[in-house]
Parts: C-alpha cells; sequence; structure tokens
C-alpha cells in the first residue's frame, strides 16, 4: 500500500456532471468539481464561498411573482425595478425608493402623469393628465393609491403571470418594455421621485398645418389643375408630420409671370414647412421655408421625396410586439401575435417613427418577414456586429446584401443554426449572446466563427448536465465585475453562476441555494461593482414570503465588514448586545458575525436577538452552508489510472488566501476543523489565514478518494489549490 500526493491546482473547470467523471482525458476534468454549491470559481481558478445577501424589502405581494428589470441611466445612476402585480417599484444601493411628499389635491388644479398628491392622509401618483374635479369621481381612473408604508410607486397593465414575458430595453433614460397582450410602453425617468410609463405613439410627433389657402396670379387662360399637400417640420429637425388636406387651383404655370401662392395656419412646435406638388400622380417635394406661405413658379416638383405615410402599426390587440432592441439607430419590434415572424424597424435616427415614403428612401421604416420553414415568433432581437433573431426553433442573421447600413431596400435574412430560444431575455457577453434553448433547459452560446462566416451556437452546460436536464432556466443575468459571471435561475428554485472567460476558455459552473426558492434575478452596477439582486420566495413564520435581496460586496477590509448571510441586516454602532430589526426573520435561525467572529445561532424572537456578549458591528442573517467536493482520483500510477482500487485520503493542504472557518473530510459526516487560532488574544476573533494549512482527515476507505471541503460559518474561504495525500490500495 502505498501513499501518493495529488495537486489540484484550480478550479477553473467548475462542478461536473457525474456522467463526464470519467473523462479523465478532457482538460477540464483537472480542474474541476464533483460539487461546487454556494462556492465562486474566480477567473484565476480559486474558489471562494459566496457572500451573502442582503435584505433589501419584501414584495408588495406575498402571494405573487414578481421580476427584476435592471436600469442604467449611467455608471453612478442605477436602479433596480421590481415588476410585480400592475406596480413598479425602484431599488437603489440596497435602499428603497420612498414617494416624495406630495403636495396637497386642490379642485381645478391641471396635473400631469406622475404628479403626486395627498389627500384624506394618503398619497396618490396622477396616472392620467387631467384637470382635477371631484376627488372621489376621479380617484379610480386618474389616480394610483401609493402604499401607506411609503414606497414610491407606479401603476402598469402588467399581471404576476405577464410579468417574464416582457422583454425590454435601454437607450439613455427611456426604458422600452413590450408584451404580446399590451401595446408597447416607455418608462421615462423625469427625475429621482418622477417615473412616467406611457404608451408609445407611432404616429407623427407634430401635427399637419391647416386652413390651407391658395391663390394665382398673372394668369391670362387656365389649362391645368394644380394641386399641393403641406407638412410640418418639428422643431427637432427630423419629424415630419403626414400630409395636410390637398388644395387645389386651376391655373397655368407655363405663363410667363404666372405664380400659384399656397398658405397654411402656423402649428405650435414647428421649425419649418414642407410643400409638396403633385405630378404624374406623385406628391413631389418643391421647396422648404419657415413662414407661412410658398410660391410656385413652376417649380419642378422632386418626385424621390414625397410625403411621409403613416400608417397605424402595433395600435390593436394582436399587434403588438414581444421582442424589442435597437439596432444602427433604428428601434425594432418584432413577434406580434398576428405577424409572429415580421420586424418592424423604425425610420433611421428616430425612435418612434415609422413612417414611410413612395418611393421607398433608405432612411425609411423597415417592414421585414423572415421566410422560416416554421411558423415560431421571433422572441428576441440581439444587437451584435450583425442584428440577430432568436425564434423557438432557429437563430437568424439580419444583414445588408451590400457593406453598407440596413435599409428597406437591402435588408436580408439569413439563417445561422437551428436549435432555438426559450422565451428568457438573453444575455451579452463580449460579442457573443448566451440564451437558454427552447428545449432541453441548457445556457448557449451564440457567436461569430470567421472559419464558418457565420454565427455558430454552442452548449455552455454540456459539461454540467446535470444542473440543467429536465429543469428550465426562468432567468438571466450578467455581471462584469469584479467577476464576469453568467447568473441563471432554475426552475428548481436554484441559483446557477457561469463565471465565463470566453478568450481564456474559462467555463466554470456552480450553484447556489438558500433558505427559500430564487425566482428572479438582475444586476446593476453600483460604484465600482456589478451587484446582483434577487427575488427570493421564503417561508417565514409560518408565512410565504417573496424578498428582494442584493448581493453583498466581498471586497472588504476587515473581518468585521465581512458579510456571509443571506436575507441579512447590519447594525453598526454603539456596543450592544440586543439587536432588533429582525421582524423579517421572525422565528427564524440565524448566523451571526459580531465584530468579525462568529457567534453561536440564534432564533429571531420579537424581531431581535440576544448576543452572548456587545458588539458594535453585527451582520445577522439566514446561515449559507457552502461546500465544495473534489472529483474522483485519477492518476497515472497504472494503466487504469488507479481505478478499481481502494482510496483513503490522509492528509489534506489547503493553500488559502483571507480564510477562517475550514473543515474538510471524506463525507459530510466525517468532517474535521482546520485549527487557525493560534496567538491571538482570548476573546477576540482569529486571524484570517493566507497561508497552506494542514488538515488531518478522518479515515474512510472508499473507490473515489474525494473529500469535501465546507464552510458554515459566516466567515470567508478562498481555496487557491488542494493536495491530498492519498493511500492506494492493491
Amino acid at each position: 500500500m502505498a501513499n501518493v500526493k495529488t495537486l489540484q491546482r484550480a478550479f477553473a473547470g467548475g462542478e461536473v456532471s457525474p456522467e463526464m467523471f470519467g473523462r479523465i482525458d478532457d482538460v477540464k476534468y483537472q480542474t474541476g468539481l464533483s460539487t461546487c454549491r454556494n462556492f465562486l470559481i474566480k477567473p484565476q481558478g480559486p474558489a471562494e464561498n459566496r457572500p451573502g445577501f442582503e435584505y433589501v424589502r419584501a414584495t408588495k405581494f406575498s402571494a405573487s411573482k414578481a421580476r427584476l428589470i435592471p436600469f442604467t441611466y449611467s455608471t453612478t445612476q442605477t436602479m433596480m425595478i421590481e415588476v410585480g402585480d400592475e406596480y413598479l417599484r425602484f431599488h437603489t444601493d440596497g435602499a428603497t425608493l420612498l414617494s416624495p411628499a406630495g403636495t396637497a389635491w386642490v379642485t381645478a388644479t391641471v396635473y400631469a402623469v406622475g404628479a403626486v398628491v395627498t389627500q384624506a392622509g394618503s398619497k396618490y401618483y396622477c396616472r392620467t393628465a387631467h384637470t382635477s374635479g371631484v376627488f372621489a369621481t376621479d380617484v379610480l381612473s386618474k389616480w394610483y393609491l401609493m402604499p401607506a408604508s411609503g414606497e414610491y410607486e407606479i401603476p402598469t397593465p402588467y399581471g404576476d403571470t405577464e410579468v417574464f414575458d416582457i422583454h425590454y430595453v435601454q437607450s439613455a433614460d427611456v426604458l422600452t418594455l413590450v408584451h404580446p397582450n399590451h401595446a408597447p410602453r416607455e418608462l421615462r425617468r423625469m427625475g429621482a421621485t418622477d417615473w412616467q410609463l406611457s404608451i408609445i405613439n407611432f404616429g407623427a410627433a407634430i401635427s399637419a398645418p391647416s386652413g390651407l389657402g391658395i391663390s394665382t396670379a398673372g394668369l391670362t387662360t387656365a389649362k391645368y389643375t394644380y394641386r399641393y399637400v403641406v407638412t410640418t417640420i418639428h422643431d427637432d429637425g427630423i419629424g415630419e408630420s403626414a400630409a395636410s388636406a390637398e388644395v387645389s387651383i386651376a391655373s397655368n404655370l407655363f405663363e410667363t409671370g404666372c405664380t400659384v401662392t399656397v398658405t397654411w395656419g402656423a402649428v405650435t412646435g414647428a421649425l419649418r414647412y414642407n410643400v409638396y406638388k403633385l405630378q404624374g400622380g406623385v406628391y413631389g417635394y418643391i421647396g422648404r421655408t419657415a413662414s407661412l406661405s410658398m410660391v410656385d413658379n413652376n417649380i419642378a416638383a422632386d418626385l424621390s421625396k414625397t410625403p411621409p405615410t403613416y400608417d397605424p402599426v402595433m395600435a390593436a390587440a394582436g399587434d403588438y410586439p414581444s421582442a424589442v432592441s435597437y439596432f444602427e439607430q433604428r428601434r425594432c419590434f418584432a413577434g406580434s401575435i398576428n405577424k409572429p415572424q415580421s420586424i418592424l424597424m423604425t425610420k433611421s435616427g428616430t425612435e418612434s417613427n415609422m413612417s414611410y415614403s413612395l418611393p421607398i428612401r433608405d432612411d425609411d421604416r423597415i417592414s421585414f418577414r423572415v421566410a422560416s420553414r416554421e411558423a415560431n415568433a421571433i422572441r428576441h432581437i440581439v444587437p451584435l456586429t450583425q442584428l440577430l433573431l432568436l425564434t423557438a426553433d432557429a437563430e437568424w442573421r439580419v444583414s445588408s446584401v451590400n457593406s453598407d447600413a440596413i435599409t428597406p431596400n437591402t435588408i436580408s435574412v439569413r439563417p445561422q443554426s437551428y436549435v432555438g430560444a426559450s422565451n428568457v431575455q438573453p444575455v451579452m457577453v463580449s460579442n457573443s449572446v448566451i440564451y437558454s434553448a427552447a428545449r432541453g433547459g441548457h445556457a448557449r452560446e451564440l457567436g461569430y466563427n470567421w472559419q464558418a462566416q457565420g454565427f455558430i451556437s454552442g452548449d455552455l452546460s454540456l459539461r454540467a448536465a446535470h444542473l440543467f436536464d429536465n429543469l428550465d432556466i426562468m432567468d438571466m443575468a450578467y455581471a462584469k465585475a469584479p467577476y464576469p459571471i453568467v447568473w441563471c435561475v432554475s426552475s428548481n428554485g436554484k441559483l446557477l453562476g457561469l463565471t465565463y472567460v470566453p478568450d481564456q476558455q474559462i467555463g466554470a459552473w456552480h450553484q447556489h441555494d438558500t433558505d427559500g426558492l430564487f425566482e428572479s434575478c438582475a444586476v446593476i452596477a453600483e460604484g465600482s461593482e456589478d451587484r446582483l439582486y434577487v427575488i427570493v420566495k421564503r417561508t417565514i413564520n409560518g408565512a410565504t414570503v417573496r424578498t428582494v435581496e442584493r448581493i453583498a460586496s466581498r471586497q472588504f477590509a476587515t473581518a468585521e465588514d465581512a458579510f456571509f448571510v443571506d436575507c441579512g441586516l447590519t447594525y453598526d454602532g454603539a456596543p450592544a448586545t440586543t439587536i432588533s430589526g429582525l421582524t423579517h426573520l421572525e422565528g427564524k435561525t440565524v448566523s451571526i458575525l459580531a465584530d468579525g467572529a462568529a457567534h453561536p445561532q440564534r432564533v429571531v424572537t420579537s424581531g431581535s436577538i440576544t448576543l452572548d456578549q456587545a458588539a458594535s458591528k453585527v451582520h445577522i442573517g439566514l446561515p449559507i452552508t457552502a461546500d465544495l467536493q473534489t472529483l474522483p482520483v485519477a492518476m497515472q500510477i497504472d494503466n487504469a489510472f488507479g481505478q478499481g482500487r481502494a482510496k483513503n485520503v490522509n492528509k489534506v493542504w489547503l493553500r488559502v488566501f483571507r480564510s477562517s472557518g475550514i473543515f474538510v473530510g471524506p463525507s459530510l459526516d466525517l468532517l474535521a476543523e482546520a485549527k487557525q487560532r493560534t496567538t491571538e488574544t482570548y476573546g477576540s476573533p482569529p486571524e484570517l489565514k493566507s497561508e497552506e494549512i494542514q488538515v488531518m482527515v478522518p479515515p474512510s476507505w472508499g473507490d473515489s478518494g474525494q473529500v469535501w471541503v465546507r464552510q458554515s460559518d459566516p466567515l470567508p474561504l478562498t481555496i487557491a489549490s488542494l493536495t491530498l495525500e492519498v493511500a492506494m490500495g492493491s
């Protein structure tokens, strides 16, 4: 019987499916794990227990689901939006936006959408612009009752069963929301506590002139009928109205000195006016003016420029889109019930101008139908270097037939693969898109391949299929910093993470659980980090609650700042033994980190706990158990790589960084603690260790030689490498 040592130098392979245990030839096997629970895999290779989730607030309705959508105006102005049953709430920096004081409601006052008033001790949000009358009459249709608990909240038409089918895209301070059951809407941030949700107007942004008049001068004999229309140019210099009513007159502009004068009334917000003359059955452009009249002295009409036409789009049930994005300065919509394979793109350089001209111009709106083998709706529009359309059965590339920008005359759609995507909104990583497959529940990547001269789809969850098989991805988000991680909420209530650096061929899956079920996730930038927010369904004091929680930072300076509890809060003040304000954890057993030391667990009673000794900085929340299990030992000691031999792990050496509270053993029932206290003063917390730690493992013969590493205390643990001394049987 010989003792051999084996070194696991990194954990960048992440959790590996048991079906892969025989693939010792696979490069990921050398850095993989059998279990990676509540551990994050860093891109450099170490595994570290995940930080806890800070309690933000309970959702409005505990009985119904809610979803999180990020809003990022800039790197310093971000908001996490809670979308629930016909309402929106807003969270930022781990706190919830509260409603302003509001003004007293007054009869006969003109109120705009978003105004907040107080009436009879309650606050109301103005849902439609109006002049106030009798409050009791107006309240149901024109005012929305704000919560008595103080949260700033605005109304929406989306029910709780619809929120996960909302797709969105943001441009500056406008968030576009689409759902096949509702007209597309814009959420606008007008101010810190002034948010407005409105239906998008795809018609002309300004009205056409009215009151047109026409006269002629210098006429001898009338031989021809001349017809004119006028349009208004918006003061933004881009938008143009539809054509006015036609005016006509009999005249003869071929006579010397004969003219026709067209006049019209002023339009509020007009910059200029365009005048068009009928020629050959088409109105052609003859001039632009800032005045309210134009003289035609036989100007030749430019028939390549005609008045814009505004057809109703997305204006009725069945025509509402289910996908939205931006591409080449156009806002794109697709996937309505009536036209599931059609895509609509606004006029170039505009947000909502769906006009077109005859003949078609390059900057006109684009309306195109994808001719595919199956009539599956376009579920996602993804803007990479080229525009991608994801349906339930295929992935398509939208490009120009030449190398120029996409226009109504040059648009081309080509299939790239035939996999299909689910309805979960995908995320973009570098120049690739990661999405959930329509069938099978796996996560896939779609990226450009120069050899194939197109986009190729690959299965990112192939080596960790046990985390996805017979399950579905319910929500997805991507955090760039401090670690690039794609987060997925599984239908079994677990949170799955993929540490993903494609240029370094790093793709490591890890799974995360808590005392409850994860239901939604989203990421926004806060400070120098991307923060993951989640909605968790928990059972507290015998009742179901749903809470919004934010992942804590792992960039702490001292052990006192380490936050490794879920649904947790922090007390920071004068030394105290009784900590209150924990009603959201009533009846729960909680873990405690007080001034950097792990205290015995307590049960929350009447919203408070009592410590054994006073502390000034205390983190309290639900316990997190982080487990890491190595893969079966495979070493080239014979032709079978040691398989078929009994194995016993004698010792384990852990190379750790700023760590404490480590347990190691051959099974979860046989764990030995790594003793860390050395010269610290009695009563003070053990120092965090950054060194190689040796642990004598309880003996346990078996066929695999695997070991477990557990962290059940609210303390940090980072493992850079792991060395085993294994006794091998014959």
